[in-house]
């Protein structure tokens, strides 16, 4: 048979394709997405899952001029594929290469950009008023997971799509997990809806049954509000329904026939739709079927064994430790709870969660309600510790500010993702959380050189008695021996950890131990470097800082943050508080720009602040220094 695939290079090309080459079109896809992800790694279990709704939609509506919106991008890889970018789709979350994730300036197909989920609705709301002034017929179609019904930025979308009445479709991929098993009351309310099979069954019983009443037209009505009344109480029709959609399903998202003809019927409808489509993540590969969670988003594996080509290291991860560091407090101390927002497996909260189950909540991918349930908890004298990735946090900061630091409360963020992430990109990349914290009275701020330091950090934040934060990075630890007991270090304590006279290293997090190396090798270029392990970007250690800078009045500070109002714009405004003048500041970050995606290494290059940039920037500061001392002594032996 022949490669169908091979002739599609945008939706277009599907269009005229017959129910029968659209299903051997979905299994070409599968099978292309499998090699691609095999290979490159990236997101793959629900990618797999969309395939034949990603048919369907695009078969059925004029895309790109129809919208359709996707929630965050998981699921759109075989969306990519047939949108113009297969002969890159190898490229994916690599330097240089496609995003992982939708975005407007890869393609018009792409027309709103996300990696956070929840936006959909909201957006293409936004979009239907659009065209709405603009007296435009196009559609707009909002494809959301299951996933993003427990975001409120959800409800608040649906809550007015409905009260405006406007032509919005949503689309319900119901594939009955999140990253990790989904929670909540609204998904156990799916959950327990009965199975496509049973529904459309049901549906068709209740329609022969309606032929066979007598003939008139009000017992009609009435019999036909009772089949949907019941279907009503079997099917979440009336959730939606109260909310002003009209309900369309549950429908089997894997029977392109019937996704197509249910999608054309829904398009002529003028008043906001919600169809529920039933999916199988993984779909297509038995491994992922069997695993989701393991096969969200993968490394480079096997395909016949779906086995990682890369066996995990000796090392643990920051994750692996601070799971491990907190089920050990937890253990402890019974009023230790951990809380994460549906990122149980990715912030290390699964481990207490299965030790300790009665002190941990996943509360779904709600990061506002987890910080202020959070503050609830603290003002009990429970010890919360919110494990979130710093990308997620932003979506919780007001609640930072309002609910747990305005009441001084002792709530402990744990901030996973710290920096850059690597191939997930500008959405996922940790690097704000210093500056949207730092401006908040009462927060501790701190941050671990390595996975020793960060179990004593956790251990610090449990004891303390405030909001206090630590951010660690993503990935393997540095391979330093973990002391056996976990100690608490004294707040805003520095650790100067090199000596120095010509110039000081200030360091935070991860970028301390590369700034050690730094200074090795300028001391074989015969430069003296200080180095500071500053542990805390608030509160700052002020008598270090000053005994420092007042003796060697050149500095340079390097974070794995962006420089605006970071670790180093808090040592400037320090010099500025103390009258420190004459102090050559140079800072080390990322810049003031959205980074790309690519791994670790090439993106702390690319932003200028690995081991031979720290090397650079210090030869330079002393060079002009030892220039400038040079000329003024030359003018007043003249």
């Amino acid at each position: 048979m022949a490669n169908l695939l091979d002739r599609i290079e945008y939706p277009n090309d599907i269009r005229s394709l017959t129910a029968d080459e659209l299903k051997q079109l979905a299994t070409e896809i599968r099978e292309e997405v499998i090699s691609v992800v095999s290979e490159v790694g990236g997101h793959f279990a629900s990618t797999l899952g969309a395939v034949e709704l990603t048919l369907a939609l695009h078969y059925v509506f004029n895309t790109p001029d129809d919208r359709i919106v996707w929630d965050t991008g998981h699921q759109a890889y075989a969306h990519k594929l047939i949108c113009g970018r297969r002969s890159r789709l190898g490229t994916i979350r690599q330097l240089g290469g496609l995003s992982g994730f939708l975005s407007r300036d890869e393609s018009e197909y792409d027309v709103f950009g996300a990696g956070h989920a929840g936006t959909s609705i909201s957006a293409a709301l936004g979009m239907v008023e659009a065209k709405t002034l603009e007296a435009s017929s196009r559609k707009v179609i909002a494809v959301i997971s299951d996933g993003g019904l427990s975001a409120g930025l959800t409800y608040e979308g649906l809550n007015q799509a409905g009260h405006l009445e406007k032509d919005l479709i949503v689309v319900l991929n119901d594939n009955a997990i999140f990253i990790d098993p989904r929670v909540g009351a609204v998904s156990s309310f799916l959950s327990k809806q009965f199975t496509t099979d049973v529904a459309v069954r049901l549906q068709k019983n209740l329609s022969v049954l309606l032929r066979t009443l007598p003939k008139g037209e009000n017992l009609f009505h009435i019999a036909r509000k009772v089949k949907d009344s019941f279907l009503g109480l079997v099917t979440p029709g009336f959730l939606f329904e109260s909310l002003g959609f009209q309900y369309v399903g549950p429908i089997d998202g894997h029977n392109i026939e019937e996704m197509v003809t249910t999608l054309e019927n829904v398009r002529k409808i003028e008043r906001p739709t919600l169809v529920h489509v039933l999916t199988t993540k993984g779909k297509g590969y038995p491994p992922a079927e069997k695993d989701p969670v393991k096969f969200h988003a993968v490394t480079p594996f096997h395909v016949l064994t779906g086995k990682s080509k890369k066996d995990k290291g000796p090392i643990p991860t920051y994750t692996d430790i601070f799971g491990g560091s907190l089920t050990r407090l937890a253990r402890e101390n019974p009023k230790v709870v951990g809380i994460t927002a549906a990122m149980g497996s990715g912030t290390g909260i699964d481990k207490l969660s299965r030790e300790v189950p009665a002190q941990t909540y996943d509360v779904g991918i709600a990061e506002q309600h987890a910080v202020t349930f959070a503050a609830g908890m603290a003002t009990e004298g429970f010890i919360p510790v919110v494990a979130i990735y710093s990308t997620f946090l932003q979506r919780g900061y007001d609640e930072i500010l309002h609910d747990v630091c305005l009441q001084n409360l002792h709530v402990v963020f744990a901030l996973d993702r710290g920096g850059l992430v690597g191939a997930d990109g500008p959405t996922h990349h940790g690097v704000f959380d210093f500056a949207y914290m730092r401006a908040i009275p009462n927060i501790v701020i701190m941050a671990p050189k390595d996975e020793n330091e960060l179990q004593h950090m956790l251990k610090t934040a449990v004891e303390y008695s405030g909001p206090i934060s630590l951010r660690y990075p993503r990935g393997e630890g540095c391979g330093v021996k973990l002391d056996a007991q976990m100690k608490k270090l004294e707040i805003g304590k520095a650790e100067l950890l090199r000596e120095g006279t010509d110039v000081v290293f200030a360091a935070i997090g991860q970028t301390v131990l590369p700034a050690l190396r730094a200074a090795q090798d300028l001391a074989a270029l015969g430069i003296d470097a200080a180095v500071v392990n500053a542990r805390f970007v608030k509160p700052l250690d002020r008598d270090l800082f000053r005994n420092l800078l007042i003796r060697i009045p050149r500095l340079i500070t390097v974070e794995d943050h962006t420089v605006v109002a970071g670790f180093g714009s808090a040592l400037i405004e320090f010099l500025a508080e103390e009258g420190i003048t004459g102090v050559e500041v140079k800072r080390l970050g990322v810049p003031d720009r959205f980074v790309t995606h690519g791994t670790q290494d090439e993106l702390r290059k690319l932003c200028g602040f690995d081991k031979d940039a720290m090397t650079q920037a210090a030869l330079q500061m002393v060079r002009r220094a030892k220039k400038k001392s040079r000329e003024v002594w030359e003018r007043g032996s003249a």
